[in-house]
C-alpha cells in the first residue's frame, strides 16, 4: 500500500473527504460506490465497486462463447477496464482503464457500431495510439436496474470485414442477459 501524505479528519456524521487529485487520478465520480474492505491491522480500504466485475469468470466464459460463435474478439467492460476478453490479445486489453472515447459513449448510453470502414473507430484502452486499428467495430452498453454498468464490445481488425445487423443484435443481447443478471 502507497501512503500519499494526505491526512483528512472525520467530521461530525462519520464522513471524510477523498481529495480531489485522488478521485481523479482513480476515476471516482460523484454517485461512484465504493466498497469498504478492513483487515486485522485496523487498516480501512476503499475500492471502486463493479457489480460487472463480480462476475469476471463469467463473463470471460461469456466473451469466449461470443468470439466463438462471431469469430470477433470479443470484450467485456465495466465503466473503468476491461473485465473479460476473447478472441484478441489478453495483454492488449484485459485489466486496461478504458479510453476516454469509449467511457463517454458508455455514460451516454450510447449505442455505436461502425457502418464503413473508413469510419472512425473508437479506441477501447486508455494506452491505445491515435492510429486506427479496428477496420468494424460494435460497442453496445451493459444497463442494470437503469444505471450503466459497463458495455460488450465487438471488434475486427480484418481487413473489409463489417458489423452488420447479426453482430449488432448479439452484442444487444449479452449485454441485456449481462444487465438482467446484475438486477436486484
Amino acid at each position: 500500500m502507497k501512503a500519499t501524505g494526505v491526512v483528512r479528519r472525520i467530521d461530525d456524521l462519520g464522513r471524510v473527504v477523498i481529495p480531489k487529485e485522488i478521485r481523479k487520478v482513480h476515476r471516482i465520480k460523484e454517485g461512484d460506490p465504493l466498497e469498504i474492505f478492513t483487515d486485522k491491522e485496523g487498516e480501512i480500504i476503499l475500492k471502486k465497486y463493479s457489480p460487472i466485475g463480480e462476475l469476471s469468470e463469467f463473463a470471460g466464459s461469456y466473451a469466449e462463447t461470443l468470439s466463438k460463435t462471431t469469430g470477433h474478439i470479443t470484450c467485456i467492460t465495466d465503466k473503468d477496464t476491461v473485465i473479460a476478453v476473447s478472441g484478441g490479445s489478453k495483454k492488449d486489453f484485459l485489466e486496461k482503464g478504458l479510453s476516454k472515447q469509449l467511457e463517454e459513449v458508455i455514460e451516454n448510453k450510447e449505442v455505436f457500431k461502425s457502418k464503413d470502414n473508413d469510419e472512425i473507430a473508437i479506441p477501447i484502452t486508455e494506452n491505445e495510439g491515435r492510429e486506427r486499428i479496428y477496420n468494424s467495430q460494435v460497442i453496445y452498453p451493459i444497463i442494470s436496474d437503469g444505471d450503466v454498468i459497463g458495455s460488450v464490445i465487438l471488434l475486427s481488425k480484418e481487413p473489409n470485414q463489417k458489423m452488420g445487423e447479426v453482430e449488432y443484435k448479439v452484442a444487444q443481447s449479452a449485454a441485456g442477459f449481462l444487465g438482467n443478471h446484475l438486477e436486484v
